[in-house]
């Protein structure tokens, strides 16, 4: 008996045929202001023909990319495509997704949260929690997270993750091993750069001595996630587990949760607060 193999490259193709032909059977000629031609339509939407029209691609290509075969569509014939369906910008990044294109970040990336999300950091009380922007700066956080890190002591202007790791005499200093935990953060802030290329509010270089050499060995990570230990001046030791979770209709926005690891660890965050 032959066992089916999955082929992911063929899945994608299928997929993307799927999402143009839903896309094309929801628009109109009228609505793009082409004339509908050849009498009678037998299937609602535009025909092939007149998206490939609208596109500047033949017939024949767009023909195969509905059908799923295996062709290579360039950015320019996709963003052409996303053009002539209409696209909004999620669906043009799904759209490149589906045909194994790079997907560009959002041209906005945040620096504010909205009411929602700081009652949400309200509702995960007495756990220490924040929300980080894209270049990891603190966009927002609860009490338990402030009288833990106190982000809001740092000047405005360096309310960064980054800057409170490898500032001098910043509350970072009271995490056990904070070295270690600084060129983990320093990898995972080298691959979200790598993410905005050109984007001048990554370079901290000139931020730190410290900063500038390690980020010249270029190591790079991926998750803020793991385990820390906190030696706080007026509790003592506290073990924490530190979970992110990202917001698909937040893109750029990380919320980094601090939670106690045993009950005493819980009661030592709750006499902060």
């Amino acid at each position: 008996m032959r066992t089916a193999v999955s082929d992911p490259a063929a899945t994608r193709r299928a997929e993307l045929a799927a999402f143009l032909r839903a896309r094309r059977s929801e628009l109109h000629p009228q609505d793009l202001g082409l004339y509908a031609v050849g009498g009678r339509r037998n299937t609602p939407g535009l025909r092939r023909e007149e998206v490939a029209q609208l596109a500047g691609v033949s017939v024949t290509w767009y023909t195969w990319l509905e059908q799923g075969r295996p062709v290579d569509p360039s950015p320019q014939v996709v963003d052409a495509l996303a053009r002539a369906l209409r696209l909004d910008a999620e669906s043009h990044r799904h759209l490149r997704r589906l045909a194994g294109l790079a997907v560009p970040e959002p041209d906005q990336m945040p620096d504010d949260v909205g009411p929602e999300l700081n009652r949400l950091l309200t509702t995960l009380e007495p756990a220490p929690a924040c929300l980080l922007g894209p270049r990891f700066n603190f966009l927002a956080w609860n009490d338990p997270f402030d009288r833990l890190w106190k982000p809001g002591s740092l000047p405005e202007r360096r309310r960064n993750l980054m800057w409170l790791y490898f500032a001098k005499a910043t509350t970072a200093r009271r995490t056990v091993g904070w070295q270690e935990r600084a060129r983990h953060l320093l990898g995972q802030f080298r691959a979200a750069a790598a993410e905005h290329p050109g984007d001048e509010r990554f370079a901290l270089q000139e931020e730190s001595e410290r900063f500038c050499e390690w980020w010249s060995r270029y190591n790079v990570e991926q998750a803020l996630t793991g385990k820390i230990t906190v030696r706080h001046p007026d509790v003592g030791i506290i073990h924490i587990d530190v979970i992110e979770t990202k917001f698909p209709a937040h893109p750029g926005l990380t919320m980094s949760v601090h939670v106690p690891t045993r009950a005493s660890d819980q009661d030592k965050i709750a006499r902060l607060v």
